[in-house]
């Protein structure tokens, strides 16, 4: 939850005073409502961990990092300046990494094969400039892994929220620079991984993209 509240925050440290700046001399008659579809890509870290609880052992958490890229489909209604909507998006994902297992002869790996969210957004629009906050489900496939035992692959839901930055080029195509976290709690790989232990494995990431829509 910390660095979620971080990411947020500094995601709108960054992308406020591009609103009102890029948005001073837009048009205040703009409007942002419609369906639209588009496509994103960008990059993600967060941390994984494997916890063997029957022995009392962990990995401690771990880095995870890598690159994601998909498409988005959404929809949004204005009121004045305020603008409510619906996004949702399935994406490539290869976020991961690995760290020594408790018993240092083996490795323990982690990584998203691919992410989805379905997500709310509420915004303010300053003309052409659109800051907004979102937040909703998350759904992806991890598959966690220890070489010379097992692996398994499961489907996760979970929660992501955050932030973005969006703005009209022109006509209905527009740009933004967007922050989420996305935390998927902990599930077991248990037999699949070690063959005699339960293994819970944690899997949590922070994602900046950027991403180009086409509003109908």
């Amino acid at each position: 939850m910390r660095g979620f509240l971080v990411g947020c925050a500094l995601m709108m440290v960054v992308t406020l005073p591009w609103s009102y700046a890029l948005g001073a001399d837009s048009s205040p008659a703009y409007n942002w409502t419609g369906f639209y579809v588009g496509v994103n890509g960008g990059g993600g870290w967060g941390q994984s961990r494997h916890d063997f609880e029957a022995v009392g052992t962990t990995t401690g958490d771990y880095r995870i990092s890598g690159a994601t890229a998909g498409g988005t489909l959404g929809a949004n209604l204005q009121a004045g300046r305020l603008l409510l909507g619906v996004e949702g998006d399935m994406n490539w994902s290869d976020i991961g990494g690995s760290d020594s297992c408790p018993n240092p002869n083996f490795t323990c790996r982690t990584r998203s094969k691919w992410l989805a969210t379905t997500r709310g957004r509420v915004g303010y629009a300053i003309g052409r400039v659109l800051p907004y906050i979102t937040a909703g489900a998350a759904f992806g496939r991890i598959r966690a892994q220890i070489p010379d035992f097992g692996s398994e692959r499961e489907t996760e839901v979970g929660f992501t929220g955050g932030g973005g930055l969006e703005a009209g080029i022109f006509g209905g195509l527009s740009a933004k620079l967007e922050y989420l976290y996305i935390d998927f709690g902990t599930f077991n790989c248990g037999f699949a991984c070690t063959d005699t232990l339960v293994d819970k494995v944690k899997f949590n990431a922070h994602m900046f993209r950027a991403g180009l829509n086409y509003r109908f």
